[in-house]
C-alpha cells in the first residue's frame, strides 16, 4: 500500500509514488515478494540560528570572541565564507529561512512588532511541513518572530503548529526584560512565566528534553536563539574574561562566548547519544550585527544592504560531505537552505522557490544558482541589492521621507511607487568592505542595472495585500540614521 502524507498546504507530489503503486502488485503477482527492500534512514537536521551575530562574531574571523564549539564545528564541516541571511533584519530572514523565497515575495517587508497585522501567510509552505511529508518529528524552540505567538483570535496568525512544527518552546520576539530569567517564554501555547536562568541555556536544556523523549523517527530540530540581540545579559565570570574591552563591548562578547557554550552542550549531546553521525548540523545568524566591530570590516551593520548587514557566518557539518574543500566561497543564504535539505531527502519543491539546493557544494560538483541572491529592504538606504557572481549590484531611491519603526501603511503606500534614482557596484573579490563603487565606468553597468530594476519591479507588481496596517504611529528616522556606522 502507498501512503500519501498531506499537510494543511497544497503542493506537488512526487511523480515516483504513483509508479511504485502501479509496479508494487505486478511484481508481487510474478512471485517476486521476496526481494528485499533496503531502506536508508534518513537524516536528522538541526538548525542553529544566532539573533544578530556578525560575520566577524565567528572566531575565526574576527577573533576578538571565543568560539571553541562553532570552530570544531566548522572544522568537522566547511564554512561559507559568503554566506548571507535572507534580509537585515529579524523576521524577513526568518521567513526566507522557513520558506526558501526572497521575504518581499511573501510580504514580510520587515522585522514585525507586538500587535502587528504582518505575519508568515498560512499559504506559505515551509521546511517543517515539508520535511513531515517524510515522516520527520519536528520540532521549534527560541525565538519565533513569525506572527504572534500566543493565540490572538483579533490577528488569528497561525501558530508553530499551524507551520508544521510538532512542538514548540519559545517567545514572539526578543527575550525579555533580557536574557537572564525571561518572563516571556510560551511552550505548546501556554505561557511560562518566569523561568530561571539565561536563555541560550534555557533554549539548549529545553533541545536536550525534546530530544530525549522523541522517537526514532527522523527529526528537525529549529534552534533559533536570542544571543546577541538587544537586551544583553552574561554571565559575570564570562564579561570578566574581556576586562580589557570598554564594558558594552565585553557584555555583548561574553554573550557570543555563552552562546557557543550552550551551542557546545547541545553537540555534546548528539556525540554523547549517537546522533551526530546521522545528523546534518547547519549554523548561520539573522542578519548581520548591530556592533560595527562585530561584522569583520564589511560594510554598515544590521538594518542595511550593505554586506555588514546581510553577510554572516555559514556552517555545515554533515557525515554526506564529499568535497575536500573546509572553506567555500560561492555565496549561498538562508533561502537556499529549504531546496539544500529538500534535494538530500527526496522532496519535490514548492513553486515559486527563490532558493536553490547547493548539494552540490557539498558533494564537490558544479554549481549553478538558478537566480541571483537578492534583497529588498524600504527602510534604508539601498533599498535593494543582488549578487551576481563576485559583484554585488545596489539600487538607491535615496528619497528623504523619514520612514517609522514598524511598516506602516505608510510605508506600504511607498512601496507603490518606489523607484531607483542611483546605483552602486561593488566587486566583492578585490574590494571586502564595499569602499570603490564600479557602476559609473563598469562596461556591463545596463545589463547589471537591468536585472535590478525588473526585481524590484516584480516586487512592486505582487505586493502582498495587507490590511489594517498602523498609520504614522511613531518617531520617524532618515533613512541614513536607522543605525550608526
Amino acid at each position: 500500500m502507498v501512503i500519501l502524507q498531506w499537510t494543511r498546504k497544497s503542493f506537488n507530489r512526487r511523480s515516483s509514488s504513483f509508479f511504485i503503486s502501479l509496479c508494487v502488485p505486478l511484481l508481487l503477482m510474478l512471485g517476486c515478494n521476496n526481494l528485499p527492500h533496503p531502506k536508508t534512514k534518513l537524516p536528522n537536521v538541526v538548525f542553529l540560528l544566532a539573533d544578530d551575530m556578525g560575520y566577524g562574531d565567528f572566531e575565526k574571523i574576527g577573533g576578538s570572541t571565543k568560539t571553541p564549539n562553532l570552530n570544531r564545528l566548522a572544522e568537522s564541516g566547511v564554512f561559507f565564507d559568503n554566506f548571507y541571511a535572507a534580509g537585515p533584519n529579524c523576521s524577513p530572514s526568518r521567513t526566507g529561512l522557513m520558506t526558501g523565497k526572497s521575504p518581499a515575495k511573501v510580504g514580510m517587508y520587515s522585522y514585525r512588532p507586538p500587535q502587528h497585522p504582518l505575519h508568515l501567510p498560512d499559504q506559505e509552505v515551509t521546511l517543517a511541513e515539508l520535511l513531515k511529508t517524510k515522516g520527520y518529528q519536528t520540532a521549534h524552540i527560541g525565538k519565533w518572530h513569525l506572527g504572534e505567538l500566543a493565540e490572538n483570535p483579533q490577528l488569528n496568525h497561525p501558530q508553530p503548529h499551524h507551520q508544521g512544527f510538532d512542538y514548540s518552546l519559545g517567545t514572539e520576539n526578543n527575550a525579555e526584560p533580557s536574557h537572564l530569567n525571561p518572563i516571556n517564554f510560551i511552550r505548546n501555547g501556554k505561557a511560562l512565566g518566569l523561568v530561571d536562568g539565561y536563555s541560550c541555556q534555557i533554549v539548549a536544556q529545553e533541545c536536550m528534553d525534546w530530544l530525549s523523549q522523541k522517537s526514532d523517527d527522523p527529526f528537525f530540530l529549529y534552534v533559533a536563539f536570542h544571543e546577541p540581540h538587544a537586551k544583553v545579559a552574561s554571565p559575570p565570570e564570562l564579561v570578566e574574561k574581556y576586562a580589557n574591552q570598554p564594558l558594552k563591548d565585553a557584555k555583548y562578547l561574553a554573550n557570543i562566548d555563552h552562546l557557543d557554550m550552550a551551542i557546545g552542550r547541545l553537540l555534546d549531546y548528539l556525540e554523547q547519544n549517537d546522533l551526530m553521525d546521522n545528523t546534518i548540523i547547519m549554523f548561520s545568524s539573522d542578519n548581520g550585527s548591530y556592533r560595527l566591530a562585530s561584522n569583520g570590516g564589511l560594510k554598515a551593520v544590521k538594518s542595511y544592504l550593505y554586506d555588514g548587514g546581510i553577510r554572516v557566518p555559514g556552517i555545515v557539518k554533515w557525515q554526506g560531505i564529499k568535497t575536500n574543500k573546509k572553506v567555500i566561497d560561492t555565496p549561498i543564504g538562508l533561502v537556499d537552505v529549504l531546496p539544500t535539505l529538500c534535494d538530500i531527502v527526496g522532496i519535490d519543491l514548492p513553486d515559486d522557490i527563490d532558493g536553490t539546493s547547493f548539494l552540490p557544494l557539498l558533494e564537490g560538483n558544479p554549481f549553478i544558482r538558478k537566480r541571483p541572491l537578492y534583497w529588498f529592504f524600504y527602510r534604508s538606504v539601498p533599498e535593494i541589492a543582488m549578487r551576481v557572481g563576485n559583484f554585488m549590484i545596489l539600487g538607491l531611491d535615496r528619497d528623504t521621507i523619514p520612514r517609522p519603526h514598524q511598516f506602516s501603511q505608510d510605508d506600504y503606500n511607498y512601496l507603490k511607487t518606489i523607484s531607483l534614482k542611483n546605483y552602486q557596484l561593488f566587486d566583492l573579490s578585490s574590494d571586502f568592505s564595499q569602499r570603490n563603487d564600479l557602476f559609473d565606468l563598469h562596461p556591463k553597468k545596463d545589463s547589471l542595472k537591468m536585472l535590478v530594476d525588473k526585481q524590484l519591479a516584480e516586487i512592486k507588481n505582487r505586493l502582498y495585500p495587507w490590511e489594517n496596517l498602523p498609520l504614522n504611529l511613531e518617531i520617524r528616522k532618515k533613512k541614513t540614521n536607522w543605525a550608526k556606522y
